[in-house]
């Protein structure tokens, strides 16, 4: 189906977030949609799909004209996109979820498609198992699947390689551009270039809430990164290595459940003033190990101290870390760090202790007011969470970080995010809070660990099976020992 988009703009309250938006979408094609945070790609995503509504303009399928009013209504013409954040049930299983919105088969057919997809995809999802208990990379893979699975149409991916691996990226871009030649219409929404320039037939740019530049393949990375910002942004040097000093975390003779195999860990430790990247593959045992550090998983085994506090094997660990000047980022912003119907206001309320959640005083207002400057964060103070892209979501979060943290737990710190919203997030990181803070990230991005980090883990089933400084590896040897090659 061809999709076109006439002079759409969106309003939410006081902020444009789109303006006499037209592009379009032919069938059999990958049009590329790219642009920075907070520029309107995923709102109009949103509004192709029935989630949000449009301000003005038209949309046309085929040449039609169409209303589209709920999520209902697009699945039921064929249109389905792959969010950002999971749109799933987290208490359901993998094959539950798998099979929801698809016409109705029998139990033994749903599995036999699941496991069918799932091999041609290479993604390694247990049909039984809980969807809470998996990482956001594999919860994209299930809609992904579900998607293709419901025989959508028009299949939207908004940053659809977030927490998966290269291996699975070399079995997920043949199998869209087979889509693609069979007929399927992809708008894929995404600020890696590189990934654009390999799958994509044409670009669409959107800033500010406008269309800036379109282009065709093959495509001139600066003519696009000067369409999105406005100028290239320039490349940063590596951050200088920090002074470190005493032990802010150790972890002694861990085992603990989580993920596919759990964690084991006979020593580690961690001193002040360090930036520790954590690489893996989905699933490898960053996740365990970020949420022991911050309480909130229990070890089956062993001891940890935080600042010399040893941590009781309760529920109340997390919240003696908290106590200790620790704060976790995960990297599913909306279920696990904000609250998607209050207020931003409302957050700086709950963040206070003194004020109460339903009073919404002038102070917490102003808090939010100047966070919104300071972070420059595209949204009003009486704006919900849910309604912030990703990449103010985390500026968000990251206003509410209490700026005397010792020790900061990142999952994924940049997912999501484009050039220029990821190193701001990293020069906040390094530059502004206190450099006595242990920083401790997971990402899957290997650039990125090599370029801040002080030293990396790598993470195999469970185990590390790297630690080394960053100045003494390279980026093969920690490729290596993700597929779990040691030295």
């Amino acid at each position: 189906m061809d999709v076109e988009f006439q002079h759409i703009s969106k309003r939410f309250g006081s902020v444009q977030a789109l303006s006499d938006v037209s592009l379009t979408a032919k069938q059999g094609t990958i049009h590329g949609l790219i642009g920075e945070n907070g520029a309107g790609k995923s709102t109009l995503m949103k509004i192709l799909t029935g989630y949000q509504a449009k301000s003005g303009g038209d949309i046309l399928i085929n040449g039609e004209k169409i209303a589209l009013k709920t999520p209902d209504d697009a699945a039921q013409i064929g249109i389905g996109m792959l969010y950002q954040e999971p749109m799933d049930f987290p208490h359901l299983t993998v094959l539950e979820n798998f099979s929801l919105g698809c016409p109705v088969l029998s139990r033994e057919r749903f599995a036999a498609s699941l496991k069918h997809l799932a091999f041609a995809f290479g993604f390694q999802l247990a049909p039984k198992r809980r969807v809470e208990l998996l990482t956001v990379g594999e919860r994209q893979q299930i809609e992904l699947l579900r998607l293709i699975h419901c025989e959508t149409s028009v299949l939207i991916l908004d940053e659809p390689t977030t927490g998966i691996s290269p291996a699975q990226k070399a079995l997920l871009f043949p199998a869209l551009k087979k889509l693609a030649t069979e007929g399927m219409t992809i708008l894929l929404v995404s600020h890696k270039l590189e990934e654009v320039a390999s799958l994509c037939d044409e670009v669409t740019v959107l800033r500010h809430g406008n269309v800036t530049h379109h282009t065709y393949a093959p495509f001139r990375f600066p003519e696009l990164l000067e369409a999105m910002f406005g100028a290239v942004p320039e490349q940063k040097e590596k951050p200088v290595a920090r002074a470190t000093g005493n032990a802010v975390l150790t972890m002694n003779n861990i085992q603990a459940g989580g993920e596919r195999q759990g964690l084991e860990l006979k020593n580690f430790s961690a001193k002040s003033g360090e930036i520790i990247g954590l690489a893996g593959l989905d699933g490898a045992g960053q996740a365990t190990f970020l949420r022991l550090a911050a309480g909130l998983t229990i070890p089956e085994q062993g001891d940890m101290q935080l600042f010399s506090t040893k941590l009781p094997t309760s529920k109340k660990a997390s919240r003696i870390a908290g106590k200790l000047q620790t704060v976790f980022l995960p990297a599913d912003r909306l279920e696990e760090a904000l609250f998607t119907d209050i207020s931003l206001s409302e957050h700086f309320s709950l963040r206070d202790p003194k004020s109460s959640f339903w009073q919404k005083t002038e102070t917490n207002r102003q808090r939010a007011a100047e966070a919104i400057k300071t972070f420059s964060i595209k949204g009003q103070y009486d704006d919900t969470a849910d309604n912030l892209s990703g990449g103010n979501q985390q500026r968000l979060l990251l206003a509410l970080l209490d700026p005397q943290s010792k020790l900061i737990l990142l999952e994924n710190p940049t997912r999501g995010l484009d050039i220029r919203s990821g190193q701001w997030v990293w020069e906040y990181l390094t530059q502004t809070l206190s450099p006595e803070a242990c920083i401790i990230f997971s990402s899957p991005e290997l650039d990125e660990i090599l370029h801040y980090s002080d030293r990396i883990l790598v993470f195999y089933d469970g185990d590390i099976v790297l630690n080394s400084l960053t100045a003494e590896t390279d980026h093969g040897s920690v490729a290596a020992a993700m597929t779990g090659m040691r030295s």
